[in-house]
């Protein structure tokens, strides 16, 4: 999964990222850890260089005192910038997180999956569309048929999963996506305030206009569910006496905190009638993680591989953050995000899990096992997802 430097059907301007992207037969050829130590050089000296770096990264480095072109050559040599802070995303200006280079072209602000307080942005131009098109290229088209309309049955409003989800849509053949209205903070509050009565009639609300939009003839063949309202939708439509399948869906990407193995069997064996399924790891700061084929030939486990090299997972003990975990060890999730839009490095996420090696199709490390860190399982309420 390397950009391209076109890529067919595109629907937006790329004019920006060519020269920043280099030739995808060139880098194929390349080790892995020579390909992310040449964009990471890239990824510097484009948001270090003061005619077109941001305001945030341009201000950090006059404090820091020290020069980033000159001695980050490697992915190794990012630990100089210490841990990325949680609260310098939250508040604004936002506009300080955009690039010199980049201004005056449209630009998007997506919140973080948080759920209470001052929430995190993240400014977006292009990102979140090359994203899913690369995940597109892990989607086999005999379950996600090009063309195809699309269902996102997830959180809308500032999550940027709404508009991901529909660019994917129309970059595969110019299907057409239809979404619901999900707001996951009520969600949150909902359960806090442990008003189950409410939370069961507003899941109920969110699965009724699921269920419309299949039974209003739209032809829908794929769709984005979370795994709790994918459950939720395919009990209903077994209620009514039919099934996921039935409805039309044969492909499905699901993602969230509650996509364990057990579920994902569970799933597979009394939920989607012969719909296919493929687990995703994402967020608003990284982008989309796929997995490598999971199912009853490695007992349903699930095995997250970043979309290198536009953003990196480490598994990182959780005593010492600067050291990666042995493989099958478990550690804390550090996430480095590097694109032209958005750097962020050694941001620690709200998960853990087990680090695991590559393989042929992810030819670099990746994860299994992601649930809630535990030093915030107790205080971590997971809502829709």
């Amino acid at each position: 999964m390397y950009p391209s430097e076109s890529s067919a059907g595109r629907a937006h301007d790329a004019q920006d990222v060519p020269e920043f992207r280099a030739s995808q037969g060139a880098r194929r050829a390349e080790a892995p850890q020579e390909v992310l130590d040449a964009w990471v050089r890239e990824t510097i000296a484009w948001h270090f260089d003061p005619a077109t770096g941001s305001p945030f990264w341009l201000e950090f480095v006059r404090k820091a005192g020290w020069d980033p072109k000159r001695e980050v050559t490697t992915f190794a040599d990012l630990q100089r910038f210490g841990e990325f802070h949680d609260d310098w995303l939250r508040g604004g200006p936002v506009q300080r997180w955009i690039p010199r280079g980049l201004a005056g072209k449209p630009v998007f602000v997506f919140e973080t999956g948080g759920t209470t307080g001052t929430p995190k942005t993240r400014i977006a131009l292009e990102d979140f569309r090359i994203d899913y098109e690369l995940f597109s290229e892990t989607l086999p088209d005999e379950f996600f048929p090009r063309g195809s309309n699309w269902l996102m049955l997830g959180p809308s409003g500032p999550r940027r999963l709404r508009l991901s989800v529909e660019h994917l849509a129309q970059y595969r053949g110019g299907g057409i996506c239809f979404c619901v209205d999900l707001d996951p903070r009520w969600v949150i509050k909902l359960i806090k305030k442990g008003w189950s009565e409410h939370l069961q009639a507003y899941k109920d609300h969110v699965i009724d206009q699921a269920v419309t939009i299949l039974h209003a003839g739209h032809d829908i063949r794929c769709m984005f569910a979370t795994p709790k309202l994918l459950e939720s939708l395919a009990l209903r439509l077994e209620s009514m006496g039919t099934t996921i399948r039935k409805a039309g869906i044969t492909g499905i990407f699901s993602g969230g905190t509650e996509f364990t193995p057990q579920w994902n069997r569970f799933a597979h064996e009394e939920l989607l009638d012969g719909a296919y399924m493929t687990p995703t790891y994402g967020n608003t700061l990284m982008g989309l993680a796929p997995s490598a084929p999971s199912g009853p030939h490695n007992n349903y486990k699930i095995t997250y591989h970043a979309p290198q090299p536009r953003a990196v997972i480490e598994v990182v003990a959780f005593e010492d953050h600067d050291r990666v975990v042995e493989y099958g060890q478990t550690g804390r999730v550090k996430l480095t995000t590097l694109t032209r839009e958005f750097f962020m490095p050694g941001f620690l996420e709200r998960d853990e899990g087990e680090r695991e090696p590559p393989c042929d199709r992810y030819p670099w490390d990746g994860i299994s096992g992601v649930r809630p860190y535990r030093g915030f399982a107790s205080t971590t309420t997971v809502g829709v997802y």
